[in-house]
């Protein structure tokens, strides 16, 4: 899939090439290859992927037993607006978004605020490590069904469908509860463009931008 945004097209400068590779790389490993080229002007870019995932398959409730494993010994910590306004990366241990080791995603889900006024994880996280990695595991007990997340990306946003109520229907029609999918969101850290302690996400002429996954699902 390509696709060229214009100058100034949703506020951002210049103008920008886009490729979207969706691949079967092995039987049970799907593949997302974005690649994207700033063609005269310097621009923001930070793209990702808001995949909604439920092991368990459609119609079977929330995903707050299923045991998520995250490559994350810091966090970003977001205000209200889900903005990082203190411009921190904090260390996550001790707090309610530690999931260095397997844990439920609902053991801690009610004591955590998800931004505007709704409970559950919308965290963004610093992955551990450089390059293609492991960013996460997760796992349903119930129907044995796995996934490990790979990516190249340095953060990752973690949304536990907080916001979700009965009034968006998924495959064969079911109807999707608060809670009823989770989002591993690899990216950039988010608003970089305001704050210069951050990475940069600003691509200049002629650079590339390259953000891969793999999401990797067993039985």
């Amino acid at each position: 899939m390509v696709h060229t945004t214009g100058d100034w097209q949703a506020g951002f400068p210049g103008d920008l090439e886009v490729y979207a590779t969706y691949q079967l790389s092995s039987p049970y490993t799907l593949s997302v290859r974005t690649n994207a080229t700033a063609l005269n002007k310097a621009t923001p870019v930070n793209f990702l992927q808001h995949l909604y995932l439920n092991l368990g398959g459609q119609g079977s409730g929330h995903v707050l037993g299923h045991t998520l494993q995250l490559s994350a010994s810091r966090y970003i910590p977001l205000d209200d607006e889900l903005l990082p306004s203190s411009g921190r990366v904090d260390p996550v241990a001790g707090t309610n978004y530690d999931f260095r080791t397997p844990t439920p995603i609902g053991a801690r889900i009610r004591k955590v605020s998800g931004g505007k006024g709704l409970i559950g994880y919308d965290t963004s996280y610093v992955i551990d490590g450089v390059g293609m990695r492991k960013v996460a595991a997760v796992r349903h007990s119930a129907s044995g069904r796995g996934l490990e997340l790979w990516a190249n990306q340095p953060a990752m946003q973690l949304y536990t469908g907080n916001g979700l109520n009965n009034t968006i229907k998924g495959k064969a029609g079911k109807m999707y509860e608060r809670y009823g999918g989770f989002c591993l969101e690899t990216q950039g850290y988010p608003d970089a463009v305001n704050h210069p302690e951050f990475p940069s996400q600003t691509l200049r002429p002629g650079h590339v931008y390259k953000h891969d996954m793999d999401y990797k699902f067993s039985f």
